[in-house]
Parts: structure tokens; C-alpha cells; sequence
């Protein structure tokens, strides 16, 4: 498995100046990516980049969240909620609801994807080849090859992932704050 630290990842400007981005994994590291996970900052009003092919996820961290507007549909997403998966050729326009907010994307090329909250305790199962953890809380990871400790603002990350059930345990019992991703190409 690999720990990605957050801290150690210099934020990107986005082109248009309305935020930064620190991308966490690229997969694979030559030639064009199927998966990118990265954590954003959000800091101004504007629309998201168009990524066409692209299965795209998106969740809040931190922050009062984001007002998502569609062709057909807005949404609103704030820290806690589950995670949304659209068409990354969609391209939203983004509203923040008061501030800042701090947010989570994976985006897949093909393949199939996955991203939602890991619940303290509980077991996460899945047949994907790939899978990872993203935790704004320190704890530590229980899978099938042993425990791993998991510093907050930091992604755990398997691209061969082994059958069985992963289990996070955060330090402290504070509901939300981790994610269970995955991928198979």
C-alpha cells in the first residue's frame, strides 16, 4: 500500500484562479491516466473543468459547501453529504454556499469507479482491483495484510488490492471525515 500526505503534495493553481488542486494519484504514471484522485480547494465562484469521457466524484470535506448547477438540475452538497458522480463532460457551475470549501474528486477514464463515506468500524468489501482510503482523521486501516496507521489529511492506497474486508478505526470517534474509494479498469 501507499500514504499519500497530503501536506507533502504542492497545490496547483487552477487556471482560472478560482482554486488550487493537489493531485494525490495518477494511474497509470505514464501515458494517458484512467484514475486521478486529488483533493481541491475551492475558493471563488465558477465553473468546473469539462473532463468528456470521464466518470467524475466529487464530495465536500470542509467548508458550507457548494451549490452545483447542471443543464437540467442544481445540487447542493455540503461536508457529511454522500458523494455525487456525474459526467465529467458536464462541466457544473459551482456556487459556494458561504467560504471556501476543501473537497475530494476521483475521476476515472473507463473502467468502473466508487467513492463513499467509510463509516467507523464498519466493513468495506469490494471486488475492485484497486481501492483506497481518504481520511481527514488520523486512525488506522485493518485489511486482510495486516494494520496499517493512517495520518489525517492523507490517502492510503492499493493498486493491487487483496480479497477482503478493510476496516478504518478513526482515533477519534468523530463521524464523517473518511472515504472508501476504488477502481477497476
Amino acid at each position: 500500500m501507499t500514504l499519500i500526505d497530503v501536506q507533502t503534495i504542492a497545490p496547483q493553481p487552477w487556471r482560472n484562479g478560482g482554486g488550487r488542486t493537489r493531485e494525490l494519484l495518477v494511474w497509470p504514471v505514464q501515458g494517458a491516466w484512467q484514475i486521478r484522485i486529488s483533493r481541491a480547494d475551492i475558493e471563488a465562484d465558477g465553473p468546473f473543468s469539462s473532463f468528456a469521457g470521464v466518470t467524475r466524484w466529487f464530495t465536500v470535506l470542509r467548508g458550507n459547501g457548494v451549490e452545483l448547477s447542471f443543464r437540467d438540475k442544481n445540487v447542493t452538497l455540503c461536508a457529511g453529504d454522500d458523494a455525487l458522480c456525474f459526467d465529467g463532460g458536464d462541466a457544473p457551475g459551482c456556487r459556494l454556499l458561504d467560504g471556501a470549501t476543501e473537497d475530494l474528486n476521483l475521476m476515472a477514464m473507463g473502467g468502473q469507479s466508487l467513492m463513499r463515506q467509510a463509516v467507523a468500524g464498519q466493513h468495506w468489501n469490494t471486488p475492485m482491483a484497486m481501492r483506497g482510503l481518504y481520511t481527514t482523521l488520523a486512525g488506522a486501516l485493518r485489511a486482510p495484510q495486516g494494520t496499517q496507521k493512517v495520518p489525517a489529511h492523507s490517502l492510503l492506497w492499493d493498486d493491487d488490492a487483496a480479497p477482503g474486508a478493510w476496516t478504518f478505526e478513526p482515533s477519534q470517534p468523530t463521524p464523517g471525515g473518511a472515504w472508501w474509494l476504488g477502481f477497476t479498469p
